[in-house]
């Protein structure tokens, strides 16, 4: 019997082929939201590391709701233009699935770009105003305005026109963001929505906007599309949201015809303290799963090490593991985790040549077992 991180994974109507998904990663380099020939080169890299499904960045679905001047959007037909372009070459060189991340960044928008300091853009920088569930900023310096009724239509209906666009892409699934403290997240936490209507307080208020979006995208998506969702387990402080909360979010969720909640955490105010460490997001992931929610769950947190993914995915912690940095740092992930796990995964023709079926270094440097 293969490795369980390479047994296929159905998702809703979607079928991948192992376990492993490229986690939504910002590259901050569009400009007025258009990809570039840095996104060509990063997602084509991407389709060929070995994973089953490559999600797209997070992806604005209006101006405003870009966490940086530099981020994707998805509010344009020169956004979409732009996009299509990129995955016309994506699709030239893999058959890899494909998933791209609509989110907006609420009062975490008009931010500079993290390696030139991550702070609040002022107008004369080419900042704009965010929005929030309450007012209440993130950072100690800039503003937010609290979201009106209007607001929030307004946002539903940008989230809507993304999909729709997204769909004209073809993209294989669709995920929400909702972790990090971005919007649809500040709406869950406690420490960000402070509303006094019935979209704050208790949990059943809190949940209301962001499941209105999530009905709202569920019904603009087809049957034989997936929908997935990102959600914080912890938000890492006190008085935040938790593994509870979330476990009820889970449920509301999958009522809603969600086929997978990737569960991460941290990101909703400044000082939030989690106890970063290979997996350290997963308790909340498990506490999903051992619920008995009929959802489909993917993990996150310092996942790197390809015998601790498969034992978190062989003892039914998670349905699968979502990866970041260690694609970034290592591409070929995928194929070298195969290797350590003695799994034959298939390589592009032209890189066939340096399988450890037919390179004999490629068993060390993947520190395979029988090497």
């Amino acid at each position: 019997m293969s490795a369980p991180l390479f047994q296929p994974l159905r998702i809703g109507p979607l079928s991948i082929g192992n376990r492993i998904i490229v986690a939504p990663m910002c590259q901050y380099s569009a400009t007025d939201g258009n990809a570039c020939e840095w996104h060509r080169a990063h997602l084509c890299s991407m389709a060929n590391s070995g994973a089953a499904l490559v999600t797209v960045e997070a992806t604005a679905p209006e101006a405003r709701g870009r966490i940086t001047p530099g981020c994707l959007g998805l509010y344009s037909d020169e956004n979409e233009k732009a996009l299509k372009s990129v995955l016309e070459s994506v699709r030239a060189v893999s058959k890899v699935k494909l998933g791209i991340q609509i989110g907006h960044a609420g009062r975490k928008a008009s931010s500079a770009r993290p390696w030139e300091s991550r702070e609040p853009l002022s107008e004369d920088q080419g900042g704009w105003q965010t929005l929030s569930p309450s007012g209440i900023t993130f950072a100690k310096i800039g503003e937010t305005r609290a979201m009106t009724e209007t607001d929030m239509h307004d946002v539903l209906n940008a989230h809507v026109q993304a999909v729709e666009r997204a769909l004209r892409l073809d993209f294989d699934l669709v995920e929400l963001h909702a972790a990090h403290g971005y919007l649809l997240s500040s709406f869950l936490s406690p420490l960000s929505n402070r509303r006094d209507d019935h979209f704050g307080g208790c949990l059943e208020n809190r949940m209301r906007f962001p499941l209105q979006v999530v009905a709202a995208v569920r019904a603009a998506l087809p049957s034989d599309r997936a929908m997935s969702i990102k959600i914080n387990g912890e938000d890492w402080a006190e008085g935040g949201f938790n593994s509870a909360e979330a476990t009820v979010l889970a449920r509301a969720l999958s009522d809603h015809g969600v086929d997978l909640v990737t569960v991460s955490g941290g990101g909703v105010v400044e000082h939030s303290s989690p106890p970063v460490a290979p997996g350290y997001q997963l308790p909340a992931a498990e506490a999903i799963k051992n619920a008995g929610v009929d959802i489909k769950v993917a993990g996150v947190g310092m996942l790197y090490d390809p015998d601790f993914t498969n034992s978190i995915v062989a003892t039914g912690k998670v349905d699968a593991v979502s990866l970041a940095r260690a694609f970034l740092y290592n591409p070929k992930w995928g194929y070298h985790a195969a290797a350590r796990l003695n799994e034959t995964l298939a390589y592009p023709s032209p890189y066939q040549r340096c399988s450890p079926a037919l390179w004999s270094p490629a068993s060390q440097l993947s520190g395979r077992p029988d090497s």
